[in-house]
């Protein structure tokens, strides 16, 4: 075989080997490439777990992190910029200030209805300023934020540190039956007390089957827990004990007591602007300047913050809870929920977009709808996407309110994932109880 190499015998082969690998000239050349295309590969949403009727489980652990969806976010989406915040502010204030005037001046009966709900919509712009603040959101000098919060929320006669405090505390246990703290749900020993399930079934007489009738009126009573806040502020949610306005109160650490107190002398100086201004315009002018807005106002929170935990947009899913080592930062995050208010989604600084609102409360407001977008990619089916408003008023939302009300009475006493259940005879308020 030497031999023979040596001799030149293998001359031609090599020729030839060294025309097929240089690239021909003026003739086609035909690639042959793997089909890549015949590979299987599962789909991206094959990742999210599924129940048995082919529907997403969405009370399971999802398949991506906090983390995940943090570096999903554009870093510009962080930034905070204080003259855009203090812009939003100042017009917030000229129109309050404005359309209190007009109406005021004009002082006419068909006007003052469309003031109430209008001055009414704008205090409640007002409160979500108060919110941002609280979530250090609105800039990055602290001292600003709560000087301005104070200023906001004071105006509407809500304990700023007290509620931003209660408020940090329900976006630390977001999603937890016991430990979250507001519109969180009712356990059913609970709300056999609120119902005054014994009573009933003794037959008692009407007037005493309510051993706390404020606290069921307020949470499971509509329309009346759309008038919950304030006293809400003063006595908490139904199984918690203490006050907003106390700083002995076990919401607050000692080193906060000093900040509630602060709190409570803002609101004292704006009960005398009430007084003196009811002095001055007549307590007719008040009811209708301030009073009734402020109710109106009161809606809104309790509507929106509502919404935002209860009544899914798919009429068939019921939205987890969770307790013990089931509970997670983000498992509790994620069952919050985005709404779409129609014209009024920039009148109360996007408030509606409230997913990662929740998960990443330092994302200021005017960044919060490229943030969502940002993320959705990574949530796949855990975003449940907003129903779009039909008009310029967002009516589609009364059907999950009502819907949720009418259904979402309390949860079980026991099990680390659960889900409201419905007393078929939920009594109604005003009549007497069934046997």
């Amino acid at each position: 075989m030497q031999c023979l190499a040596s001799s030149g015998i293998r001359a031609p082969a090599l020729a030839r080997a060294r025309r097929a690998q240089a690239p021909a000239v003026g003739r086609r050349t035909v690639v042959r490439v793997a089909n890549v295309a015949a590979i299987p590969e599962a789909p991206s949403t094959d990742r999210f777990k599924r129940n048995a009727d082919g529907t997403y489980d969405l009370s399971a652990p999802p398949p991506f992190t906090l983390q995940d969806l943090r570096n999903a976010i554009p870093a510009h989406c962080w930034e905070k910029n204080t003259f855009k915040s203090m812009a939003h502010l100042a017009l917030d204030v000229g129109i309050v200030f404005g359309i209190a005037a007009v109406a005021y001046t004009a002082n006419q009966w068909w006007l003052w209805p469309l003031y109430w709900i209008a001055q009414g919509t704008m205090f409640w712009a007002l409160f979500v300023v108060g919110h941002d603040c609280g979530h250090q959101s609105f800039s990055n000098n602290k001292a600003l934020n709560d000087f301005v919060g104070h200023l906001a929320h004071s105006s509407i006669l809500v304990p700023y540190h007290g509620w931003r405090i209660s408020h940090r505390t329900h976006h630390a246990n977001h999603g937890h039956v016991e430990n979250d703290e507001s519109w969180h749900p009712v356990t059913k020993t609970l709300y056999d007390k609120l119902v005054g399930q014994a009573e009933r079934r003794a037959g008692l007489p009407f007037v005493r089957f309510w051993p706390d009738p404020w606290a069921r009126i307020g949470r499971l009573s509509m329309p009346w827990a759309l008038f919950a806040f304030p006293f809400y502020l003063w006595k908490r949610s139904p199984g918690k004990e203490g006050s907003h306005y106390d700083p002995e109160c076990d919401l607050f650490t000692a080193a906060e007591r000093n900040q509630v107190l602060t709190t409570n002398a803002y609101l004292l100086g704006m009960v005398a602007i009430l007084v003196a201004c009811t002095v001055k315009l007549g307590p007719l002018a008040m009811l209708n300047l301030y009073v009734l807005p402020y109710w109106i106002n009161v809606m809104w929170l309790d509507v929106v913050t509502y919404l935002h935990h209860h009544g899914s947009h798919d009429v068939n899913e019921k939205m987890p809870w969770y307790r013990g080592e089931e509970w997670s930062y983000l498992r509790g995050g994620l069952t919050t929920i985005d709404r779409d208010y129609g014209i009024f989604n920039k009148i109360h600084h996007d408030i509606g977009t409230h997913v990662v609102h929740h998960l990443f409360p330092q994302i200021p407001h005017y960044n919060l709808e490229e943030a969502t977008e940002a993320v959705k990619p990574v949530m796949g089916p855990y975003y449940r996407e907003p129903v779009k408003s039909p008009g310029p008023l967002p009516t589609h939302l009364i059907e999950p309110l009502v819907r949720s009300f009418t259904k979402d009475h309390y949860v079980a006493d026991s099990g680390d994932v659960v889900f409201y259940q419905t007393d078929p005879k939920f009594p109604t308020l005003g009549a007497a109880p069934s046997k």
